[in-house]
């Protein structure tokens, strides 16, 4: 094999320099995609986080975890979003934290007592969860039920249970939630 003589328009320091002008060219627009993804999606999603964790609106620094864990998650896969909707992956990865919290022993996000005005206090974190999938943010049953490992049926079940707790409280737990006291 003979030798090849180095081309200097495609090897050596310059080609160097125009890779790297490239990569800084890359990574410029995705942060630049990625700070207008956050501005549009970061109150929406933040609202969701708030709403899981039943925190108050003023006072959510769980929420606010949840929401940080997600968004950063969604910028580490950026770049192999290939036309998904980044949206999508990032409420998908803030339910998965959230269950994956609420329902394992690792707990945190979702163990902590909720906040007695939160809208959705009377629910256990896993109705929260698919209340707010199903209701606030509109997924569809079978994509619910996919994103948590359940079956379709049992998330309908879930949904109807939460929503019938929510319209009609029981009168036990109203009243000592009100007063701030736990039931024995």
């Amino acid at each position: 094999m003979p030798y090849a003589v180095p081309n200097p328009a495609t090897e050596g320091p310059q080609a160097g320099g125009a890779v790297r002008e490239r990569r800084a060219s890359q990574a410029a627009r995705r942060a630049r995609e990625f700070e207008a993804f956050v501005a549009g999606a970061a109150g929406r999603l933040l609202h969701a986080a708030t709403l899981l964790t039943a925190e108050a609106p003023g006072d959510n620094p769980r929420a606010r975890r949840l929401l940080t864990l997600s968004l950063a998650h969604t910028y580490a896969c950026w770049d192999r979003l290939r036309g998904e909707d980044p949206y999508d992956r990032a409420r998908q990865h803030l339910a998965t934290r959230f269950a994956r919290a609420a329902w394992h022993q690792y707990g945190g996000l979702g163990r902590a007592r909720p906040h007695p005005t939160s809208p959705l206090a009377a629910l256990t974190p896993q109705e929260r969860l698919i209340v707010v999938l199903r209701l606030y943010e509109g997924v569809a049953e079978e994509q619910a039920a996919a994103l948590l490992g359940l079956p379709a049926d049992r998330v309908h079940t879930i949904c109807d249970r939460a929503t019938a707790t929510l319209l009609h409280p029981p009168q036990g737990r109203a009243a000592t939630s009100a007063m701030g006291v736990a039931p024995s």
